[in-house]
């Protein structure tokens, strides 16, 4: 099975009154696993819609492998979509639920049979194949949902929020599990979320979507590391956003934090807005830039850390700090940033 590639172009969607997506072009790798995130009512699961199919754009276009499909029924499409409430059959078995989409096609039992018999043993439920869906486990009915996606061989699989329904500890065996089968078939995988630690866990690329338009996009690391704004860096997990003004040197901004020495040059005296994540933050005098004496506010340990809140005048640093760290509240503290840490984006605090 040989993933397709993706092009969207100015894509718009217009209901009345709202404006779900406004002029949205991106490019999807063939073979590729993109996830789009972003909170409610930022159009992501219009523009899943539209490329499977289930929803027409008011303006732009979808090609698939350079085929126009932007009018194409989703059945007509080299598409399949799973829905968020796996939409399986309860009056069927599994082997029956998987097997729908070859019956479809006319494909004969004998080769039905195994065909099934492969696809789940794929998502490692061989076993379950006479049981029925009622029987079967939220995990489960995902795998199985996967697996009648997949068995009629989609150039490009759509997956509309398939771990949302799961637990904690279940969603993030689901996210191996999609890992482990995205790079068996070779299915250019399209998934949409609003969890930001899901789409780092699977994603070649993320595309952040904010209000119709894309804010940003690239890859896990690039859009942690080097947010391109402040949505995108508050979006990606915490990130401390602090505003100021770049120093003559153009590598150094004054804020109400202190000197903050920057990654990359800016025009000397322009108005900037500033991200540092709360993992970049230090203590003492060996972090590089130095921003002065701050309190310890709160310390909570989340197990591999400590999230604590430091505090000075009306200000607020977010620090998140090794295991074996130790702070009290009521704590005085010096802390420093490495300038290479403070990166420059776009937006206000």
């Amino acid at each position: 099975m040989t993933g397709a590639g993706i092009d969207v172009t100015e894509l718009v969607k217009q209901y009345p009154g709202h404006r779900a997506l406004d002029g949205v072009s991106l490019s999807i790798d063939p073979g590729s696993y993109t996830v789009i995130l972003g909170p409610s009512g930022s159009g992501k699961t219009t523009l899943l819609a539209i490329l499977g199919g289930f929803v027409e754009p008011t303006s732009g276009q979808v090609t698939v492998d350079g085929e126009d499909v932007t009018t194409v029924a989703p059945s007509r499409r080299p598409t399949t979509t799973v829905f968020q409430d796996y939409a399986l059959f309860p009056h069927m078995t599994v082997g029956q639920n998987v097997g729908f989409g070859l019956e479809m096609q006319r494909v004969g039992k004998k080769d039905r049979a195994t065909q099934v018999g492969e696809a789940l043993e794929m998502v490692g439920l061989a076993h379950t194949k006479d049981r029925h869906i009622a029987d079967l486990s939220g995990g489960q009915r995902q795998r199985i949902a996967l697996a009648r996606a997949l068995i009629v061989g989609p150039r490009v699989l759509l997956l509309d929020e398939p771990l949302g329904a799961l637990d904690v500890k279940l969603r993030r065996q689901m996210q191996d599990e999609l890992t482990r089968i995205h790079d068996t078939v070779g299915t250019t995988f399209v998934h949409v979320t609003h969890d930001q630690e899901e789409a780092m866990s699977l994603a070649d690329t993320i595309v952040i979507l904010r209000d119709g338009r894309i804010d940003d996009m690239g890859s896990p690391e690039q859009l942690y590391l080097n947010p391109a704004t402040a949505f995108s860096a508050r979006f990606m997990g915490d990130s401390n956003i602090i505003e100021g003004t770049v120093r003559a040197e153009g590598y150094a901004v004054d804020t109400a934090w202190g000197n903050v020495g920057v990654s990359s040059p800016a025009d000397a005296h322009a108005s900037v807005t500033v991200s540092i994540r709360p993992e970049h933050i230090v203590m003492g005098s060996g972090g590089g830039g130095n921003l002065g004496e701050w309190v310890i506010a709160e310390s909570h340990f989340l197990g591999q850390r400590h999230r604590v809140i430091a505090r000075r005048d009306n200000h607020e640093i977010l620090m998140s700090l090794p295991q074996g760290s130790s702070v009290t509240q009521g704590q005085m503290v010096t802390l420093g940033v490495a300038p290479e840490m403070a990166k420059i984006v776009k937006g206000d605090a």
